[in-house]
């Protein structure tokens, strides 16, 4: 929609999440000269709602255990984190690592790779970083207004409540960008409520996604919870192997290792109601060389069983899990023990509630949007961000995928 009488094009967005902030700051742009003026008039009226009271509530807490903001890995592998990968390569291809680097770096704010290829701030902090961002959106122009909660969307306007004196107010836009996370710490704002303003058609069901997975322990394991699981391989059916690490909780299983097999374990158990988690509790050790051991260590009645596998590297976290999960008539057979430790099989019994979710899989689907994420039915209204059909593992990618889907609807308003 282009503008009349040389008036500022009005861009309404809705949360002052990651999505929200970077399509504001890539059409904040053009409302500065080369001196890094504020031109006038604007060419953007940009105004951002937020019904938190502050901005990037999620992101702040993310932040809170060193802010993992993408992911320095060869693009090809990088894309394959995601599902959806058709709509979101060529989003991704143009934003990724090198681009988010060289942005932290604009804003005064160093970033560091760690040896397993995730970036981060070398504070490891997400506020600093937030300051700059907030300040420069507020240089070029941007307006952020708080405890505004969106209501309802009827043509091109907005209704909007003031949380803080309970007033409804009517704001007209000619483009309106919805960046309203996904239904994951509701408490920070994703709390879901935009799928009341869009059509049950257009969203594919929302799903809790990184997140801690159910198994009912003995109590055996109680003395192991919150214990991790180092240096193992994790894989289920529909999921290819990684390793890492996870932690065992009074619950189940968490932790990153987990959340990278989540995808086909939610597939998984969506069909049969249950899951098995896969894992390699020493995969530095070939099934050979591990077999050969095992048969040496039982043949030497001196040692007791937990000595044989402490002496095959097993600490005792690994080796408490084994004793509950496996069989006991198993413990002394070498050939079923080598199979056991290889890939000891783990009977998932569900997911822990969304709230708890890093992120959620599920939101408005591609085929309802056009390559410039604008509504087919609605083609000035945008969406970005977590909303969004798509899903990735912990590691960087979940913001990176933000980021870059909220600059990719601004390069595309903007040429408007």
């Amino acid at each position: 929609m282009s503008t009349t009488h040389n008036r500022p094009q009005k861009i309404m967005i809705i949360g002052a999440g990651p999505a929200g902030l970077a399509c504001a700051e890539y059409l904040s742009q053009y409302n500065i000269d080369k001196n890094g003026n504020l031109i006038s008039p604007l060419k953007f009226d940009i105004k951002i709602y937020e019904q938190k009271t502050s901005a990037g509530r999620k992101f702040l807490m993310a932040g809170k255990t060193g802010l993992n903001i993408s992911h320095n890995e060869d693009f090809a592998q990088f894309i394959q984190r995601y599902d959806h990968v058709q709509a979101l390569q060529e989003i991704l291809n143009d934003y990724h690592a090198p681009q988010i680097m060289q942005w932290m770096q604009g804003l005064g704010i160093e970033p560091y790779i760690g040896s397993s290829g995730r970036i981060f701030p070398v504070e490891m902090k997400a506020a600093p970083l937030l300051r700059a961002w907030l300040k420069r959106l507020i240089a070029q122009g941007v307006k952020l207004y708080y405890q505004q909660q969106c209501q309802q969307i009827d043509g091109n306007q907005v209704q909007i409540l003031d949380l803080k004196n309970q007033q409804l107010k009517t704001i007209d836009f000619d483009q309106l960008v919805l960046a309203c996370g996904g239904a994951s710490w509701s408490r920070l704002g994703s709390d879901g409520r935009w799928q009341q303003w869009l059509d049950k058609d257009e969203i594919a069901p929302l799903q809790a996604s990184n997140v801690g997975v159910l198994k009912a322990w003995s109590s055996f394991m109680q003395p192991y919870f919150g214990q991790p699981l180092k240096r193992v391989q994790a894989w289920s059916t529909l999921s290819d192997k990684h390793f890492g690490e996870m932690v065992i909780s009074h619950y189940g299983l968490e932790g990153g290792l987990v959340y990278r097999c989540q995808r086909g374990l939610r597939l998984q158990y969506n069909e049969i109601q249950q899951a098995t988690l896969y894992i390699d509790l020493l995969p530095d050790i070939d099934q050979k060389t591990l077999l050969d051991k095992l048969l040496q260590y039982g043949q030497n009645k001196k040692l007791s069983l937990n000595t044989q596998w402490q002496k095959l590297g097993l600490d005792k976290t690994k080796i408490a899990l084994l004793r509950d999960i496996v069989d006991k008539k198993d413990w002394s057979n070498a050939e079923k023990m080598q199979q056991h430790i290889k890939q000891l099989a783990i009977k998932i019994d569900g997911f822990r509630p969304m709230d708890e979710a890093i992120s959620c899989a599920g939101g408005v689907k591609f085929s309802y949007l056009h390559a410039d994420l604008s509504l087919k039915r609605q083609s000035n209204i945008y969406l970005c961000g977590e909303m969004l059909d798509w899903d990735a593992p912990t590691g960087g990618y979940l913001l990176t995928a933000c980021l870059a889907t909220g600059r990719h609807v601004a390069k595309h308003i903007s040429t408007k």
